[in-house]
């Protein structure tokens, strides 16, 4: 694992809560986040690790999971490009039940408690912004998952395809991280359906199966539109 010091706030501005901080807040924020780039496989945090960051995926993609008492995964959610995990561990430590692993490289930003709490003292008007954004997030969260419930397996299984495709070259083939079980899980079918919603989209022209679990996006723009 590499790491550094990022020197811009492209990363906080991926988070809901830092978006409509001013350019001053923004600057306040962004010197106190790192930057770490880590290769496929290797694990971003442990069931038992004290929660004591945000962390950030800036590109990439990672899993979270749990292991079951045979020692089988069982796969929670995923982290993608803009996806971030650890705001309550900003304000208050937690220990994680969950491992994070990434599955492509992956470029992550983190903010440290100790930092962020430090900087909130000196600048009590950021903390009050901060908290007004967290009320806004909660609102949209509720929505989102409205909009989860609502979609179709067809389009939820499209957003997985592009996003993961965003990792690698265009329209180049590639290995999907997860095996089609786990894929199915995590959007909430079964791997038969997933199968048929890839052969749909390869009859439609929007992408091209390889061997195993490779494909490549050979039209993401009628893939987003998928509903």
């Amino acid at each position: 694992m590499r790491e550094q010091k990022l020197g811009t706030h492209d990363c906080i501005q991926l988070v809901p809560i830092f978006k409509q901080l001013t350019t001053v807040e923004l600057q306040q924020v962004s010197a106190i986040v790192h930057e770490h780039v880590y290769e496929k496989g290797d694990v971003l945090f442990n069931a038992g690790d004290e929660a004591d960051q945000l962390t950030i995926i800036a590109a990439g993609q990672a899993k979270v999971y749990q292991l079951a008492a045979n020692g089988r995964e069982q796969l929670l959610y995923l982290l993608q490009s803009g996806d971030f995990d650890g705001e309550a561990a900003l304000f208050n430590p937690v220990i994680r039940t969950s491992y994070a692993e990434a599955l492509v490289p992956t470029q992550v930003c983190s903010i440290q408690r100790s930092d962020f709490q430090a900087l909130l003292a000196e600048a009590p008007q950021l903390a009050l912004g901060i908290l007004n954004e967290f009320g806004k997030r909660i609102s949209q969260l509720e929505g989102k998952a409205t909009s989860v419930t609502t979609s179709s397996i067809g389009g939820r299984l499209a957003d997985y395809l592009v996003e993961t495709a965003a990792s690698f070259p265009a329209q180049t083939m590639f290995t999907l991280p997860l095996q089609k079980k786990e894929i199915a899980v995590y959007l909430g079918t079964t791997p038969e359906t997933i199968s048929r919603k890839l052969n749909e989209f390869q009859t439609a022209g929007w992408l091209k199966k390889g061997r195993g679990n490779q494909i490549a996006i050979l039209d993401e723009d009628q893939l987003a539109l998928q509903d």
